[in-house]
């Protein structure tokens, strides 16, 4: 298949490798320093073994009108970096094309199909004016909730640090033949993308801990497993999730894990900094809204107080905002 990954970071650079190796005609829409490392050496993997995948004849551009109509187009950058491509997105989509969607948090597409008094409401906080849902036809989208951790070491290289998890799932809950024969590429490609009939409750499952743990821990400068073991910190973390849990309850949403199950799954990770951490610590502007804004946003829709996500949301977004307005960066230094 013709596929097109809009995003040569973390994940698209993991995902596009895969894929490529597995005999797909892959092209990247990159930029900058990325643009030019894949065009001269391909996209080079590093797996946690130290073994690497070098996919040298992968292509990229950064012209969507000269690379034309494909059979797929993944979305693979951040929530609030959609906005930017998404005027040129539609150059990329035909009539049959299938375009998959790798952000975390809540995506701009929630409502569509979603049955109930908020079908077809755009997702404000991450889809403001629902420009991306105008542009984007959401009849064409396959949701995807992305396990994996991997970092962007270098331009053309990607560090991948463990999981292979990509759920796959039709907005309506159906199994369809294009979601069926997505899930065989990725499978073929080493990938495990099982389709699921509520892609919906698998989203709310991830961001159930990123919505908590990214932002204590961009605040706190700490890692997952100090987070979990500091009692003031535990029990923010478990507040969060129990107002988060009352908001995804009225949309009916249930959670296959208990809110302890999933605490101590965060803690079991260990001395792992988040990415919003690793933005903040970084200077770039960390997923902020569709992490934690949507679920304020969510939690006003259906009349769901959530004070304490509230409270974290205001600090990380002034945070966000004074590092915009110096163009600086947080990080704790060892004192000599």
């Amino acid at each position: 298949m013709r596929i097109a990954i809009i995003g040569a970071g973390a994940i698209g650079g993991y995902v596009g490798v895969k894929l490529a190796l597995a005999g797909e005609d892959v092209t990247f829409v990159a930029r900058g320093a990325n643009l030019e490392a894949i065009r001269q050496r391909g996209m080079t993997l590093r797996l946690a073994d130290g073994s690497e995948l070098h996919a040298p004849q992968v292509r990229a551009t950064n012209d969507y009108a000269g690379l034309g109509v494909q059979d797929v187009v993944i979305l693979a950058m951040k929530a609030h970096q959609v906005s930017d491509i998404v005027g040129q997105v539609p150059q990329l989509i035909g009539p049959q094309t299938t375009v998959v969607t790798m952000q975390n948090g809540i995506p701009f597409w929630y409502f569509h199909q979603h049955g109930g008094a908020l079908t077809g409401r755009a997702v404000e906080s991450v889809d403001p004016g629902g420009a991306i849902l105008r542009a984007i036809p959401p009849q064409q989208v396959i949701g995807c909730v992305v396990y994996p951790a991997t970092e962007l070491v270098a331009p053309g290289i990607v560090r991948h640090v463990e999981g292979d998890r990509f759920p796959l799932g039709e907005l309506d809950g159906g199994i369809s033949e294009r979601v069926t024969r997505l899930s065989e590429c990725f499978t073929r490609a080493g990938l495990k993308a099982p389709v699921l009939d509520n892609i919906r409750a698998e989203i709310w499952l991830k961001l159930w801990g990123n919505l908590t743990f990214n932002p204590i821990s961009a605040a706190s400068h700490a890692t997952l497993v100090d987070i979990c073991q500091y009692p003031l910190t535990r029990d923010l973390a478990a507040k969060m999730m129990g107002e988060a849990q009352a908001v995804a309850h009225k949309l009916g949403i249930q959670f296959r894990v208990s809110l302890d199950k999933r605490i101590a799954g965060a803690e079991k990770v260990g001395k792992h900094k988040t990415s919003m951490l690793q933005d903040v610590e970084a200077g770039r502007a960390p997923e902020i809204d569709a992490l934690v804004g949507s679920v304020v946003e969510l939690g006003r829709l259906t009349e769901t107080p959530t004070p304490h996500i509230d409270a974290i949301y205001a600090l990380i977004k002034l945070l966000a905002r004074s590092m915009a307005a110096e163009r600086g960066r947080v990080k704790l230094e060892a004192i000599a």
